[in-house]
């Protein structure tokens, strides 16, 4: 394996594998790198692949850091490898231990769908208010709990719960969450956060298992350590036990996540944990220009809750971050739009941009100017694939078939495609389900003997729908997933269905539908690679069960402008961003008052600026429209912690002279827009890179290889033309094009 591409405090943290470490890597600095090279060292040392467990927070980041193990040390040295997500490792855990829990292998894991569903139930049946008790408010407090592994009696007795939940009238939410527990568990069921807090029950209570576990991991590698909550720091911590062989690695100055159930603290306190960790500082930005690092640097320096470093990069000085007031969120819109305007295609592609809010609410009126300059875009993070209807639907069938006992997944298919069972039938199972202490399936199998509720022909009905499942449920044993799925599909109607619709609505859900079977074929082909030759159907509804956000894909390859809340942005670069809604009660929001609050506002601002390659563009409003009603705003509190040299306002505009830059800049004046380019600059910017001809084959790190078509000056820029092999012709800036000659 070759190190030569790593700095000195990459190697260094690489190589040391003595004993707990904790790895701090600022913003751009290669963590992953870092990650992928100490797994692949580890294999090169002759340490097993089974023996290394290696936890990110999405499936995404995992199966990228397996693809370049695999290129360093080859794909059957890094083949067993314990690398995924917490959710997709401890749950494969859970399938071996469950029954030591009370469930059977086959548990289903619900969804926040799935979630919502059975509270919504619970407050139907506790007769609650569903306008006090929102099944998203009770599944909120529900997870948090249980990110703090609290459970439904340490709820009833914390008083801070109960004091909160008497001023809000939710009195009940005790009794709820123990009653959501118990309908879980005689569902064979379990949700996101219970794979967590079952996994550090089953180390705590089985010293056996743990002991088991603590032996097969001996060394332990956690991505985004500052992410992690309270049950996954315990896990982690248990399993290290033995061997104390861990790695954290991560970025407190990057912690957001505060309303998941992540705590900071984890990572702050790593050196407290373990006295005799070693630090490694990554601390050279490979992203950002020297400007955008050093102002991040000055913002994020007064928060007092961090571990100090100094990040520093060695790329060019850059442009100053442009700093803009306008008079509403109207004039704001307007100048974000012309601003993208003037940077793409012509400088940027649209890809390289992306527009950055604090809450999604701020996204409308953005849109709507965005639109009226034709100007493409994306929301990220819209409704995902396996989150759309028709999709839930088919794998709630495939669900029920693997575990007869989920009562979700049979009330979402009972009736769907439409076969009579209607809904007060449904209400009668339900109750028949409650008073007999079964599952709906087990009614359904024998309605005429849970229920006299129902009438022969409905009864009829009933039981062919049970006969159905059980009959796939036969089948599943003998017939890959891919295979299996088509048959349900086919045999249910649920294909036919959807193509019987002919309105474009019905089009999209006919091409959903295939999408998925095509899905279930690449993942069963992904293990027969894998030398898996028979992949039941429920190896890949515990893949999808466990995909995040962050996993999906965007569904066309048109170049557009990427609209995002910072949150959603972390993890992600672009060439250009702005950042908009700069003020006091919107960022920092208005719900955050404590010190603690107001720094991780402040880190947030941090991972927005430092998504930045080359252009950072921060904006605000005088006054803006927010919940029905026109709002005077101040200008951020963190604005001022940016120390000024490498800022760009409307004063220096004014009464001082443009620094010197590589790229024109453009700054603002409330609600316009002005060039601000010297003389001094344009005379500089008059001799054309000749080192780049018509002709030359080029490498670009985001496009790949193409083919010089031009080289030429305009507006007083000197671009180039390619044709890349991949995304088609870029049109780019010469000084900030960065090309590779390819011989």
């Amino acid at each position: 394996m070759n190190t030569s591409t790593l700095n000195a405090s990459q190697l260094a943290a690489v190589v040391y594998n003595e004993g707990p470490h904790l790895v701090i890597a600022g913003a751009g600095s290669g963590k992953t790198r870092v990650l992928t090279y100490k797994v692949a060292h580890l294999l090169e040392q002759g340490v097993a692949a089974g023996h290394i467990l290696a936890l990110t927070f999405t499936n995404k980041a995992a199966r990228e850091m397996k693809s370049r193990i695999c290129q360093l040390v080859g794909e059957e040295s890094a083949r067993y490898l314990w690398m995924g997500t917490f959710h997709s490792i401890f749950s494969r855990l859970l399938r071996q231990e469950a029954q030591l829990l009370g469930y059977t292998h086959d548990y289903s894991i619900y969804d926040t769908t799935d979630s919502k569903s059975v509270i919504k139930h619970i407050i139907k049946d506790m007769q609650l208010d569903d306008k006090v008790y929102k099944p998203s408010v009770v599944h909120a407090r529900i997870s948090m709990a249980k990110n703090k592994l609290q459970s439904p009696n340490l709820y009833a007795a914390d008083r801070e719960y109960l004091m909160r939940d008497r001023f809000e009238k939710m009195q009940e939410m005790a009794r709820v969450y123990a009653e959501y527990n118990r309908r879980l568990k005689a569902a064979n069921a379990m949700d996101f956060d219970d794979i967590l807090v079952n996994t550090n029950a089953l180390l705590n209570k089985f010293p056996e298992v743990a002991e088991k576990y603590q032996e097969l991991f001996q060394y332990i590698l956690v991505d985004e350590y500052q992410d992690t909550n309270r049950a996954q720091y315990m896990i982690i911590k248990k399993l290290a036990e033995q061997h104390h062989r861990i790695c954290v690695v991560g970025d407190d100055a990057q912690s957001i996540y505060s309303f998941r159930g992540a705590d900071i603290s984890n990572i702050l306190n790593f050196q407290k944990d373990y006295p005799e960790a070693q630090l490694f500082k990554l601390e050279q930005n490979y992203r950002s220009t020297q400007t955008i690092v050093n102002a991040a640097n000055s913002l994020i320096r007064h928060n007092k809750g961090q571990i100090r470093k100094e990040v520093f990069s060695d790329l060019n000085i850059g442009e100053r971050i442009s700093l803009s007031t306008h008079m509403t969120d109207r004039d704001e819109a307007k100048a974000v739009a012309k601003q993208v305007q003037r940077l793409a295609p012509s400088v940027y592609s649209y890809d390289d941009i992306a527009i950055m809010y604090r809450t999604n609410a701020q996204s409308r009126v953005i849109e709507d100017e965005l639109r009226q300059l034709n100007i493409p875009y994306r929301i990220y993070g819209g409704t995902s694939f396996y989150q759309r209807k028709e999709i839930k639907d088919a794998l709630a069938y495939l669900r029920l078939v693997t575990n007869r006992d989920d009562n979700e997944a049979f009330l979402r298919v009972v009736n769907y495609p439409t076969r009579g069972i209607g809904d007060t039938t449904v209400g009668r199972l339900m109750e028949a389900s409650r008073l007999n202490k079964c599952s709906l399936m087990q009614v359904a199998i024998a309605p005429e003997r849970m229920t006299d509720d129902l009438s022969a022909a409905t009864q009829k009905k009933v039981s062919e729908f049970a006969q159905m499942i059980e009959r796939f449920a036969e089948e599943m044993l003998t017939k890959d997933a891919y295979v299996f799925a088509q048959d349900v599909m086919t045999q249910t109607g649920i294909l036919r269905e959807a193509k019987s619709d002919t309105t474009p609505e019905g089009v999209a859900r006919y091409e959903n539908l295939e999408e998925m079977l095509s899905s279930i074929h690449e993942f069963c082909e992904r293990r027969q690679q894998d030398g898996i030759d028979f992949t039941p159907i429920a190896d890949f509804l515990a893949e999808v069960s466990l995909l995040t956000d962050q996993d999906e894909h965007l569904d066309d390859m048109q170049e557009r402008v990427t609209l995002l809340t910072i949150h959603a942005a972390k993890g992600l670069e672009f060439r250009a961003t702005l950042i908009v809604g700069m003020e006091e009660n919107l960022f920092p929001s208005a719900f955050s008052q404590t010190l603690r609050e107001i720094e991780e506002e402040r880190r947030l601002l941090y991972v927005a600026i430092t998504r930045s390659m080359d252009r950072c563009f921060l904006m605000n409003a005088r006054q803006r429209f927010r919940n029905g009603q026109v709002t005077f705003s101040t200008p951020s509190r963190f604005l001022k912690d940016i120390d000024r040299q490498f800022v760009l306002n409307t004063d220096e505009v004014v009464h001082r002279p443009a620094p010197k830059k590589e790229i024109p800049t453009i700054t603002h004046t409330h609600s316009h827009l002005t060039p601000t380019t010297g003389a001094k600059e344009k005379s500089k910017r008059k001799t054309i890179r000749s080192e780049w001809a018509k002709d030359d084959r080029v490498m670009h790190r985001v496009f790949g290889a193409g083919t010089v078509l031009d080289v030429y000056r305009e507006n007083d820029n000197d671009k180039i033309d390619i044709q890349f092999d991949a995304v088609g012709k870029k049109t780019l800036l010469v000084t900030y094009a960065k090309l590779e000659r390819l011989v």
